[in-house]
Protein backbone atom coordinates (compact mmCIF):
# COMPACT_ATOMS: atom_id res chain seq x y z
CA UNK A 1 0.00 0.00 0.00
CA UNK A 2 1.60 3.41 -1.01
CA UNK A 3 1.67 5.80 2.16
CA UNK A 4 2.57 9.46 1.27
CA UNK A 5 5.68 10.11 3.28
CA UNK A 6 7.69 13.33 4.17
CA UNK A 7 11.03 13.41 5.24
CA UNK A 8 11.88 15.98 7.84
CA UNK A 9 15.72 16.70 7.47
CA UNK A 10 15.89 15.77 3.93
CA UNK A 11 19.30 15.43 2.68
CA UNK A 12 21.12 15.16 -0.90
CA UNK A 13 23.93 13.75 0.76
CA UNK A 14 24.36 10.27 -0.11
CA UNK A 15 26.11 9.16 2.98
CA UNK A 16 22.74 10.31 5.25
CA UNK A 17 20.30 8.01 6.41
CA UNK A 18 17.38 10.51 5.18
CA UNK A 19 18.77 10.22 1.43
CA UNK A 20 18.98 6.46 1.54
CA UNK A 21 15.50 6.82 3.15
CA UNK A 22 14.27 9.24 0.24
CA UNK A 23 15.78 6.37 -2.40
CA UNK A 24 14.01 3.08 -0.63
CA UNK A 25 10.43 4.68 -0.48
CA UNK A 26 10.69 5.62 -3.88
CA UNK A 27 12.13 2.39 -4.81
CA UNK A 28 8.79 0.91 -2.57
CA UNK A 29 6.34 2.98 -4.64
CA UNK A 30 5.46 5.54 -1.59
CA UNK A 31 4.89 8.96 -2.67
CA UNK A 32 7.71 11.08 -1.20
CA UNK A 33 7.94 14.59 0.06
CA UNK A 34 10.84 16.12 1.06
CA UNK A 35 11.95 19.31 3.72
CA UNK A 36 15.46 20.12 4.37
CA UNK A 37 17.84 22.95 4.61
CA UNK A 38 18.72 22.69 1.20
CA UNK A 39 17.21 22.56 -2.07
CA UNK A 40 17.72 19.34 -4.29
CA UNK A 41 16.33 16.65 -5.67
CA UNK A 42 16.41 13.09 -5.22
CA UNK A 43 15.26 10.37 -7.49
CA UNK A 44 12.74 12.75 -9.03
CA UNK A 45 12.04 14.37 -5.05
CA UNK A 46 11.97 17.71 -4.53
CA UNK A 47 13.50 19.06 -1.51
CA UNK A 48 12.08 22.18 -0.20
CA UNK A 49 13.27 24.22 2.27
CA UNK A 50 9.99 25.71 3.67
CA UNK A 51 7.36 23.97 5.33
CA UNK A 52 4.87 23.24 2.63
CA UNK A 53 1.53 22.55 4.06
CA UNK A 54 1.43 18.57 1.78
CA UNK A 55 -2.38 17.37 1.58
CA UNK A 56 -3.05 13.84 2.72
CA UNK A 57 0.61 12.86 4.58
CA UNK A 58 0.05 9.24 5.99
CA UNK A 59 3.63 9.43 7.51
CA UNK A 60 6.47 11.77 8.89
CA UNK A 61 9.54 10.35 8.97
CA UNK A 62 12.21 12.68 10.96
CA UNK A 63 15.76 12.69 10.71
CA UNK A 64 16.21 15.36 12.90
CA UNK A 65 17.22 15.41 16.80
CA UNK A 66 15.06 16.86 19.23
CA UNK A 67 16.24 20.68 19.31
CA UNK A 68 16.10 20.76 15.70
CA UNK A 69 12.63 19.42 15.25
CA UNK A 70 11.34 22.09 17.77
CA UNK A 71 10.64 24.85 14.56
CA UNK A 72 8.85 21.88 12.52
CA UNK A 73 6.12 20.79 15.77
CA UNK A 74 3.56 23.08 14.40
CA UNK A 75 4.18 22.40 10.94
CA UNK A 76 3.96 18.43 11.46
CA UNK A 77 0.47 19.18 13.81
CA UNK A 78 -1.04 20.87 10.88
CA UNK A 79 0.04 18.37 8.40
CA UNK A 80 -2.08 16.09 10.41
CA UNK A 81 -0.35 12.86 9.45
CA UNK A 82 -1.92 9.26 10.43
CA UNK A 83 2.04 8.41 12.28
CA UNK A 84 5.18 9.80 13.11
CA UNK A 85 8.35 7.74 13.02
CA UNK A 86 11.01 8.95 15.34
CA UNK A 87 13.90 7.25 13.70
CA UNK A 88 17.41 6.46 15.62
CA UNK A 89 19.05 9.48 17.06
CA UNK A 90 15.39 11.08 17.04
CA UNK A 91 13.47 10.83 20.01
CA UNK A 92 11.68 13.38 21.53
CA UNK A 93 9.81 12.74 24.38
CA UNK A 94 8.61 16.36 24.90
CA UNK A 95 7.41 15.93 20.95
CA UNK A 96 5.90 12.50 21.61
CA UNK A 97 3.56 14.04 24.22
CA UNK A 98 2.12 16.72 21.83
CA UNK A 99 1.44 13.71 19.18
CA UNK A 100 -0.25 12.09 21.58
CA UNK A 101 -2.59 14.98 22.55
CA UNK A 102 -3.34 15.42 19.25
CA UNK A 103 -4.20 11.95 18.12
CA UNK A 104 -1.29 11.37 16.20
CA UNK A 105 0.44 7.96 16.17
CA UNK A 106 3.95 7.86 16.62
CA UNK A 107 6.69 5.48 16.82
CA UNK A 108 10.33 4.96 17.69
CA UNK A 109 12.16 3.01 14.29
CA UNK A 110 14.07 3.28 11.64
CA UNK A 111 12.33 3.67 8.54
CA UNK A 112 15.14 1.70 6.25
CA UNK A 113 14.22 -1.52 8.61
CA UNK A 114 10.38 -1.12 8.50
CA UNK A 115 10.82 -1.13 4.54
CA UNK A 116 13.58 -3.99 4.66
CA UNK A 117 11.29 -6.40 6.84
CA UNK A 118 8.00 -4.98 4.88
CA UNK A 119 6.28 -3.76 8.26
CA UNK A 120 6.51 -0.34 6.62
Amino acid sequence: MNKKTLVIGASINPNRYSYVAIKKLVANNHKVKAVGIKEGVIDGVKIYTSNKLFKNVDTVTIYLNAKNQEMYYKYILELKPKRVIFNPGTENPFFEQLLKENNIAFERACTLVLLGIGEY
